[in-house]
């Protein structure tokens, strides 16, 4: 390393240092519960979860795959079974509108209990009366009312029959009603032999008949009052039969439920219904003695019985502390509850027993996680959310979701208070979004929980990583990490952070190395996975995927893309760019070439000129000419035309990573004096000079790497990127290795001057205090070159 601004090996990668580790194999350890680096994230969950102020839920912010959602259900279920249960709750049939289902709320538990005592008295109460009825004295007092109802008949009937006779009829008692026969010298005639009596006796019996239909129609008046009275003798007799079982089940029930008004008057209903359907568990006993069960359309909604069932809505006498609830199915049924429907007899059915509970009702009193990104697709259901967390009750309507052309009956339940917190994970890009345009999530969501996708690199950090290793592996059922292979995790951890004294927190990626390793290592028959699967799984990822890449350096092979690596050319340098396609991110080197000329038209962006430069490119050009007029034009005009051009690119450039780059292109080709094709620049720079750091600096390293080493290294290659991307640095073993053995060289500088030199060998030259330059140096000849251009410009 015979150059100043040269790195050494050992500043190309960050080496775990395995001491750090508490455990031989990731096997030693126990599964993590808690975020690696996220103390400033969990902390303000904790508070947001401990205000109980409307308003409050909360909304946690993070790129994704940081374990956002895995930390927020972990913390969630360790902290909930501290939390009081919530209550249960149950819809009750509502008696004054059937529509309007009552919803009860009963302590953990009791709403099973309720439930139950339901269905014991229906069973109770049809035996009771079953029983009840079945006895003689029951069948004793009915035949009373019969006899009773008979003779009160008979009396009709008779007198009936005495007026019909005077007026010449006879009067028969039939099943289908009471008709008349006329009497004829003391025979009753049928109506053949009426129609041969002469004219005038016919018209006679005619008139009379007309009197004895109305004694009929007042005697079946009489007689149908008889029913009436009858029947509703008997009913009250039964009536106070039952009362008498009935009471003792509903003072049973009301006893346990004094306190719940809607109990109680519920039960008053229940009991009052089923004094006014005695005769129906008769008729149903009856049906069931002969085997003949209802039939039809109408037999289910006959049943009175269907009225005193209890909907067990939410059952929470198992549950331990609060509810957490997350979930991926976000219809509006599934979050906000529905109401089903049976096909019986070609119509569809419902009532109050078929209402079944959403995630909101599951999750009442407790937490719900949602996904922003899923939760907004659907918009009617991110709607209704907010007006569920406005009012603090959550209403079931199927309207929303009905997706059929008939006009189905639908019913109103009572809505349910609610209180829960309602965490919604998502990117910081939808939390902006929402925030400024949309007035309810402000006013809703109070607390932001910020996850990094960063962590220290910390003796405590690398062992959480490495408990997250052990539960991913055992969880997969994959071999776990020794030492090496945990080291190799946090080293490509590292990598992925984009800074060598960090690591990332994307379990997400991490896992997929983790899953390939393990996946080596079991298919090699190996019982603990070590570094050198590790590796394997890296390398096989970018093998197969790395198609575009391969492509590239065909035709930097086929001379199909013209790109320097040996010799010195003036105006000519390779800069050095980053690529993406789908998940993949490789660097690769551009001709940045550069002409000068006598002009006023300044620096000339090309790639601008045909809209080909994105506007942060643009920007990086237009700081060159601020460059060039502070540094040459103090005494002298700047009559300078130059002309930059990215060589075969036809897709466009944006980004000032080439601004430096561009920049000693410039000062090459107005001095003449030639840069090093062997070296690729990356590197922005500011209009003092300064070298300001980029992104993708492994990417592009390793890019221009492949090609030197496809090419044949001879120990004059390398790049030269800015200063402050040294701590960016986590290089592969390959180029590692070769800077090792100084066949490859990174060079770091934090100026144009700095930077100008590595690239010529030639000083850049600083002004003296009489502003002059030292002769034979990069700016000296350049200064001389736009002394002769301003010349020019004069004439």
């Amino acid at each position: 390393m015979n150059n100043k601004k040269e790195l050494s090996y050992k500043d190309l990668k960050m080496v775990c240092n395995r001491d750090m580790f508490h455990f031989e194999t990731t096997q030693d350890l126990e599964s993590v519960n808690d975020g690696i680096g996220q103390e400033r994230g969990i902390k303000a969950l904790q508070f947001g979860l401990q205000v109980d102020v409307k308003g409050y839920n909360i909304y946690i912010e993070g790129p994704s795959g940081v374990g956002k959602t895995m930390y927020t259900k972990n913390y969630l279920d360790s902290i909930a079974p501290k939390k009081k249960v919530p209550n249960d709750w149950c819809y009750i049939y509502n008696f004054q509108n059937p529509n309007e289902p009552i919803a009860v709320s009963l302590p953990a538990g009791q709403g099973k209990e309720f439930k139950e005592s339901m269905d014991g008295f229906i069973q109770e109460v049809k035996k009771d009366i079953k029983k009840t009825f079945n006895a003689d004295d029951f069948e004793k007092e009915k035949a009373l009312i019969k006899q009773e109802f008979e003779a009160q008949r008979e009396v009709v009937m008779q007198k009936l029959t005495q007026d019909a006779f005077k007026e010449g009829f006879q009067v028969k008692s039939a099943q289908n009603g009471i008709y008349m026969m006329p009497i004829v010298e003391g025979k009753v005639i049928e109506e053949e032999e009426f129609e041969k009596l002469e004219e005038s006796v016919k018209q006679h019996y005619e008139e009379k008949s007309t009197v004895v239909q109305q004694q009929i129609m007042e005697a079946i008046g009489q007689i149908k009052q008889i029913e009436r009275e009858a029947d509703k003798k008997v009913s009250e007799w039964q009536s106070n039969i039952a009362l008498l079982t009935v009471n003792a089940h509903i003072n049973f029930i009301k006893a346990k439920y004094k306190r719940n008004k809607k109990i109680n008057k519920f039960l008053t209903d229940v009991k009052q219904d089923v004094l006014k359907n005695v005769s129906y568990f008769l008729e149903e006993d009856k049906q069931a003695q002969n085997n003949q069960p209802q039939q039809g359309p109408m037999a289910k909604k006959q049943d009175p019985c269907l009225n005193y069932r209890v909907n067990l809505f939410i059952d929470n006498s198992e549950t331990q502390g609060a509810p957490v609830i997350m979930d991926s199915n976000y219809s509006f049924n599934n979050l906000f509850g529905k109401l089903e429907y049976e096909n019986y007899y070609g119509s569809f059915k419902t009532d109050f027993t078929m209402l079944k509970p959403g995630l909101l009702q599951k999750a009442n009193g407790g937490y719900i996680i949602f996904q922003a990104k899923d939760l907004l697709a659907n918009g009617i259901c991110y709607e209704e959310l907010k007006r569920v967390l406005r009012v603090k009750e959550v209403s079931i309507d199927n309207s929303i979701e009905q997706r059929t052309s008939m006009t189905l009956i639908s019913l109103k339940p009572e809505p349910i208070p609610i209180d829960l917190k309602v965490i919604l994970i998502g990117s910081s890009n939808i939390y902006h979004t929402l925030l400024s345009m949309d007035s309810d999530f402000r006013r809703l969501f109070k607390i932001k929980v910020e996850f990094e996708e960063t962590a220290p690199i910390t003796e405590e950090n690398v062992n959480k990583l490495a408990q997250f290793v052990h539960s991913f592996c055992e969880q997969e059922e994959l071999p776990q990490l020794d030492k090496s292979a945990m080291a190799s995790i946090v080293e490509y951890a590292s990598r992925i952070a984009g800074d060598n004294n960090k690591i990332s927190t994307r379990f997400t990626e991490l896992a997929q190395v983790v899953g390939e390793a393990g996946t080596w290592a079991k298919l090699a028959k190996a019982k603990v996975v070590t570094s050198d699967f590790v590796k394997k799984a890296l390398e096989e990822r970018v093998e197969r995927i790395k198609k575009y890449d391969e492509k590239y350096l065909e035709m930097i092979k086929e001379n199909t893309l013209l790109i320097n690596t040996t010799g010195s050319l003036v105006g000519e340098i390779n800069g050095l760019t980053v690529m993406t396609i789908g998940d993949y991110t490789f660097g690769k080197p551009a001709k940045i070439t550069v002409n000068t000329y006598t002009g006023k038209q300044g620096v000339v962006n090309i790639e601008r000129e045909v809209d080909l430069s994105g506007s942060t490119h643009s920007k990086g050009v237009y700081i060159l000419s601020g460059y060039l007029g502070e540094l040459f034009a103090q005494d002298i005009p700047l009559c300078l035309t130059a002309s930059i051009c990215f060589e075969q690119l036809y897709n466009g450039v944006d980004g000032d990573s080439a601004s430096s780059t561009e920049l000693y292109g410039l000062l090459s080709s107005l001095s003449e004096i030639p840069i090093k094709q062997s070296i690729a620049v990356t590197g922005s720079v500011n209009q003092k000079g300064q070298i300001q750091p980029i992104g993708g600096v492994n990417e592009k390293i390793e890019g221009y790497f492949q090609i030197c080493k496809m090419r044949g290294l001879d120990g004059s290659h390398g790049v030269m990127i800015p200063v402050q991307n040294v701590e960016n640095l986590q290089l592969n073993d390959d180029v590692v290795e070769a800077v090792k053995n100084n066949l490859f060289h990174i060079y770091a500088v934090s100026t144009i001057d700095e930077g100008i030199e590595v690239l010529t060998g030639v000083p850049a030259g600083k002004k003296d205090k009489d502003g002059k330059f030292p002769a034979g140096t990069v700016n000296y000849l350049a200064y001389e070159k736009l002394k002769k251009y301003a010349k020019i410009c004069e004439k």
